[in-house]
């Protein structure tokens, strides 16, 4: 496990300057070589270089003193224009210039060049920073005829440091530690992800062990000298970010998305648990209710049997048997009707619980109907027949009969050989039947075959 972590650590640290490596070298394929050629009655009697990038796909932009001798004499120097690939290159022509700024601007007649982009945000002193370009001593060592000066090749690129921001004779200059020689005048200076950040134009003297400096016209020089020849450029305002930093965020926003996925999962969670007991809570006043109501009405039942009783005995007394027996039965009735709802009355708490996991409780009297009905109800658990074939006698019947009302009452059949088959009914409702009890069989009785 460990080696592999180091395994994709080190791929990470590798792939990390391919990405800006990547980036420049983008932004070296906009890089080209300014040449300057002086002919006189047909021979060449000087030959001058310098770097620019494209600005646009027809647009270069150099320094002014590159092209300073096509200026003096525009009918004895040509402009060239050799780009970073390919294999061949352009006639160029001087669109406009500024000394003041050492800028100009170069438009070729033909083919077309990736532009690059300039960098309009805050460089920060220290930052990095990489000079491209064609300096001139690498030219002197690799040189081997005049075709070599117009043959396309990769520039030289050179890292340093951005120093800080100085005016030169009023316009801003980049002071940085990426070393240029000649031939790098009028070559871009980039950020790490390849935008222009200034155009290079001069180095300070090393002389007695000096420490070389090199001075790069400002973007916002750039840009002024651009919108007054009427060039249109591309610009980017963003900071660069390298590859770690990406990632970085990337993780950060990852890590911030499932955090506030995690929070509104909890929240649902919240809600339903809230959602839940609340439902708990109207099943148990709605269990609370129908219980109430069973038992006033229990009570009410009780009542009015205890008074029809009591009529009952009145009219005995007045030897009324009649009317005795009328309402002496109806109390009889009413009486155990008032015993039966007290007895099957809902369970207040036990099975709350359970029904409100189970099955969603709304509010409103058919709730309350549909709880009162759900409730379970005691089946009594004795079977009406004996383990012996024999059949029990009526009154034994009637009883079990009052005590499981919903069970089907068996047929009466006379005689003492009768034969007893039990069977086991299905219950009415599933939902009636409170877990754990006992279903009681109900005995079918038939006479036996002769």
């Amino acid at each position: 496990m460990t080696r592999l972590l180091a395994l994709l650590l080190a791929l990470l640290a590798l792939s990390l300057p391919a990405h800006a490596a990547d980036d420049i070298s983008a932004a070296s394929r906009s890089v080209v070589r300014v040449v300057t050629v002086a002919m006189v009655d047909g021979e060449v009697v000087g030959f001058g270089h310098g770097s620019g990038i494209a600005i646009s796909p027809t647009r270069i932009v150099t320094n002014a003193h590159v092209v300073e001798s096509a200026v003096k004499y525009p009918d004895n120097v040509a402009l060239g224009v050799v780009p970073s690939e390919g294999q061949k290159s352009f006639a160029g022509k001087l669109v406009a210039i500024d000394t003041a700024r050492d800028l100009a601007l170069i438009e070729i007649t033909e083919g077309r060049l990736p532009a690059a982009a300039i960098y309009t945000g805050p460089l920060e002193s220290g930052a990095d920073v990489v000079a491209l370009g064609y300096p001139g001593n690498v030219d002197l060592a690799t040189a081997r005829s005049a075709n070599d000066y117009i043959t396309p090749r990769t520039p030289t690129r050179s890292e340093g440091n951005m120093s800080n921001t100085q005016a030169v004779d009023g316009v801003a200059m980049l002071i940085h530690t990426a070393k240029i020689s000649r031939g790098n005048s009028g070559g871009p200076l980039v950020d790490q992800c390849g935008r222009i950040t200034g155009i290079n134009t001069a180095i300070t003297r090393a002389d007695d062990g000096d420490s070389p400096f090199a001075f790069a016209i400002a973007g916002r020089e750039l840009m002024r000298f651009l919108a007054d020849a009427n060039q249109p450029y591309t610009s980017v305002g963003t900071s660069c970010v390298s590859m770690a930093e990406a990632d970085a965020r990337d993780r950060a926003a990852m890590d911030a998305e499932s955090r506030a996925s995690a929070e509104a999962n909890a929240a649902k969670d919240a809600a339903a648990r809230l959602d839940r007991d609340l439902k708990q809570a109207r099943a148990e006043e709605d269990a609370l209710a129908a219980r109430e109501n069973r038992i006033a009405l229990a009570g009410v039942l009780f009542v009015i049997g205890a008074l029809a009783a009591g009529a009952g005995l009145l009219f005995y007394s007045q030897k009324n048997l009649r009317n005795a027996k009328i309402a002496g039965g109806a109390g009889a009735v009413l009486i155990l009707g008032a015993a039966i709802l007290f007895v099957t009355r809902p369970d207040a708490h036990a099975e709350i619980a359970e029904e409100a996991a189970i099955t969603p409780v709304t509010t409103g009297p058919s709730s309350r109907r549909a709880a009162s009905s759900a409730r379970s109800v005691p089946i009594a658990a004795a079977s009406p027949c004996r383990r012996r074939p024999t059949c029990r006698s009526p009154s034994a019947r009637a009883a079990a009969s009052t005590a499981a009302p919903n069970i089907r009452r068996a047929p009466t059949i006379a005689g003492s050989a009768s034969s007893c088959r039990t069977t086991r009914r299905p219950s009415p409702s599933r939902r009636s039947i409170r877990p754990g009890a006992t279903i009681a069989s109900t005995a079918i009785c038939s006479m036996p075959r002769r």
